[in-house]
């Protein structure tokens, strides 16, 4: 039977609150599909409910390929601010319009990045396994001692919506704050309470904390490297809740099986879902 309602695709990792907006509409025809479906099994959704109209996207990527499966795409939407996995000049030359989630999940990610640097500094995972192994009298050894984030220097890669938000839980902190953000006028930075750097290779050796908050461009890809991780501190730590692809995952775990950096935290990578067998884990 012909319809006048729009087929909507969305990931089934969309909130209650976006679930109950598309139930709403009448005019709306809402499929869910898996948040994490890869480009052959997607592609088959969209030639399936053909013509499909509108998708809110996940992990998904969207190209071409997957712009003639749908067969009538008006808007492309991501839960989220990222939009890496989109083709953005493709969506363009077809004039189909991007849309993210603003600063829907700012303020989560700014306090995940926290959770980390906290983590990483009071030595969470590691004091959890010595007690759980017995081994309560090893707490006092030097290399078990965790460490203060009062009067610690972080480094803050990326002043958007994140990194101002962290960077003002930092300060919360007494913390002293580097941002590097070469598309930001310094007096911007120094407004927020921070201190602006020009050079990334040249600040990395001043931070205990270093936290990645770009967006993944080509100028961003592998920014951090094996120069970058012998030019910092051998005792500071890195965190990224950025995007795969930013840091080298085969540095990093060189890094950190040589001893150039004591840990990371990072809950993206280069791959995903991440290969199992990656080196990190």
């Amino acid at each position: 039977m012909a319809t006048n309602k729009k087929k909507v695709l969305f990931t089934d990792s969309m909130g209650k609150a976006g679930r109950e907006i598309l139930a709403a509409r009448p005019d709306v025809e809402a499929i869910p599909f898996p948040n994490m479906a890869q480009d052959e099994e997607y592609r088959a959704i969209l030639k399936k409910h053909a013509p499909v109209h509108a998708t809110i996207l996940g992990g998904t990527r969207f190209r071409p390929a997957e712009l003639d499966a749908a067969g009538g795409m008006q808007v492309v939407a991501r839960v989220g601010v990222g939009y890496d996995a989109i083709d953005i000049p493709g969506m363009t030359s077809a004039k189909v319009p991007v849309m993210i989630a603003g600063t829907a999940n700012s303020p989560s990610v700014a306090e995940h990045a926290m959770s980390f640097m906290l983590t990483l500094a009071r030595k969470g995972p590691e004091l959890s396994a010595l007690v759980k192994e017995g081994r309560w009298g090893d707490r006092l050894k030097p290399a078990m001692v965790s460490n203060d984030m009062f009067e610690k220097t972080v480094l803050i890669i990326g002043f958007g919506r994140i990194g101002t938000r962290t960077a003002k839980r930092c300060l919360a902190m007494e913390m002293q704050v580097l941002v590097y953000d070469p598309y930001l006028k310094a007096e911007t930075i120094k407004a927020a309470g921070c201190e602006p750097v020009t050079s990334l290779d040249d600040t990395l050796p001043r931070a205990d904390f270093v936290t990645v908050h770009c967006p993944k461009t080509p100028e961003t890809v592998g920014m951090f490297g094996t120069k970058q991780f012998k030019a910092m501190k051998r005792t500071a730590y890195l965190v990224s809740t950025a995007r795969g692809g930013i840091i080298d995952e085969k540095a990093l775990h060189a890094a950190l099986t040589d001893g150039t950096l004591p840990a990371a935290a990072l809950d993206v990578f280069d791959r995903e879902p991440p290969d199992p067998a990656n080196l990190l884990f």
